[in-house]
């Protein structure tokens, strides 16, 4: 069962092709970093038209590399949330023009459900597909959720954010300590040359699996104002160490409390080096975690769920709309 997947949630316009929710066909991707890093961050409505530029010959070039005609789909899966009004409005408008057009069935994506799906394209050993139950670390840009999933389709958000995402912690240090954007990278890579030599403050909040990162940063913020840090590289791996730390900390515990068989690690920051390798040394239950190119936005995952969604029965109609602030029920 081939499956065209399309995205357009953010500043990545991306389609791929995904055959049985598991074998990447095609995954195209067209990033709009280098328009956005001028500002220091997304303009909406930058983004929006460069969708409406990129979005027809990504379709194509997505197509042309999994050698497939309309004829050989099944069905298509298209991000409707969350994410920006504007962006997702192209991509799920194109899907359902498309859907009419070759007479295609069409689900409609949760953006988070994506993420958790990459997993799924990585380890198609049997041995290493994802066992139920299992928790899945999300973390991204506006994303820090725990979840446990029971089964397809079957999610409980046990942990969330309750200030900046890990993903807006790390944009906020980057531009505090001057090192560019996105931050993330940014971070990550100033940190490859530093020391975790500052002292700043992990938020445990004891009692509740949430997370809040708005402290760390306002500690680094604070040292940058009075004069107290010498070096950037060793500012940015004492960050990274204080965000990961309760990241990894929190997922580990959840697991154990429920007593899941794996922990799942999605969502772009996923793709930071340091939070992977501790999390699968850390933890005594075993971790899957996806590519680093399947960790931040893409089109593969998508049409990965939504295999799962049409295997269940899921196909919406073409009055398929956008759900700018859809939560993972």
């Amino acid at each position: 069962m081939k499956i065209l997947g399309i995205e357009t949630s953010c500043d990545e316009t991306a389609a791929a092709v995904v055959e049985d929710g598991v074998r990447i066909l095609s995954n195209q991707i067209a990033s709009q970093v280098e328009i956005h890093a001028r500002y220091g961050g997304i303009v909406p409505e930058v983004a929006s038209r460069q969708h409406i530029l990129a979005i027809i010959p990504i379709v194509e070039q997505a197509m042309a590399e999994a050698k497939v005609n309309w004829s050989d789909l099944e069905g298509i899966a298209v991000t409707i949330g969350p994410g920006l009004a504007g962006s997702l409005l192209v991509g799920v408008n194109v899907a359902k023009a498309i859907a009419l057009a070759r007479g295609l069935p069409i689900t409609g994506v949760n953006h988070l459900e994506g993420h958790i799906y990459a997993n799924w394209l990585v380890n198609r050993d049997t041995a290493l597909a994802p066992l139920f139950p299992l928790v899945c670390l999300i973390v991204s840009g506006g994303h820090s959720d725990l979840v446990l999933m029971r089964e397809h389709g079957d999610y409980m958000v046990v942990g969330r954010t309750r200030d900046d995402a890990a993903g807006e912690a790390f944009d906020k240090a980057a531009r505090i300590l001057g090192l560019g954007y996105p931050g993330g990278p940014a971070v990550e890579q100033a940190a490859k040359s530093g020391t975790a030599s500052l002292e700043l403050p992990r938020a445990w909040l004891k009692r509740t699996n949430d997370f809040s990162f708005s402290g760390v940063k306002t500690a680094l913020l604070r040292l940058m104002e009075g004069g107290r840090i010498s070096s950037p590289a060793d500012a940015a791996a004492s960050f990274q160490e204080a965000v990961i730390d309760v990241l990894v900390t929190k997922a580990v515990a959840v697991a154990k409390e429920h007593r899941v068989k794996q922990i799942l690690l999605a969502g772009g920051v996923a793709s930071n080096e340091l939070l992977r390798n501790w999390l699968v040394e850390d933890s005594p239950i075993p971790v899957l975690v996806p590519e680093p190119i399947l960790c931040t936005d893409n089109a593969a995952m998508i049409a990965a769920c939504g295999y799962y969604r049409f295997q269940a029965g899921k196909v919406d109609g073409l009055d398929l709309d956008v759900v700018p602030g859809l939560k993972l029920a």
